[in-house]
């Protein structure tokens, strides 16, 4: 499952279905125009779409600097959620994020997001801490997680934008 779609670097065209995605998803969503100040000002953030049938089904994006990386956001629609695309998407991401030179990765979970979780443990991420009332929307608290075992670097890996020494 889940094998089924392919992940790509996320585009200025595909900020309209990135935006559906995430308003459907969270209860204080980035705006579209976040995604393209990402895209288009924010050197440090890399975004990612999976696409099945050639329509955007999940985008997952990250902050690198140096060899660390922090995960913004992952979302899947949700009438594709279930089908092992987030973790498709997810591993993709940690890929990216290895080759770009990420020693670890870090994200907050809300704690009521139980399915998040289990998918964040079975790729290598621990609880590091707790951030209490980190959302807005209910004060809920977050779970600090972090991976410290990246796959392996893909020795054919390049990227024009990539700053290299």
């Amino acid at each position: 499952m889940g094998n089924d779609c392919i992940v790509r670097r996320m585009t200025i065209a595909d900020l309209d279905a990135v935006a559906a995605i995430e308003e459907a998803t969270f209860p204080t969503p980035w705006s579209k125009d976040s995604f393209r100040q990402e895209l288009e000002r924010n050197v440090a953030a890399r975004y990612l779409v999976a696409e099945k049938d050639g329509r955007v089904i999940g985008y997952a994006g990250a902050w690198v600097i140096l060899d660390e990386s922090h995960i913004t956001n992952i979302a899947i629609e949700e009438s594709q959620r279930g089908s092992g695309y987030g973790r498709v998407l997810t591993q993709a991401l940690m890929q990216y994020l290895a080759n770009l030179g990420a020693a670890y990765a870090t994200l907050e979970v809300r704690k009521s997001n139980i399915r998040a979780q289990n998918l964040y443990k079975s790729l290598g991420f621990i609880q590091l801490g707790v951030r209490k009332r980190y959302y807005e929307d209910n004060q809920e608290d977050a779970l600090l997680m972090v991976c410290d075992h990246m796959p392996e670097i893909d020795p054919d890996f390049e990227e024009e934008e990539t700053v290299r020494e």
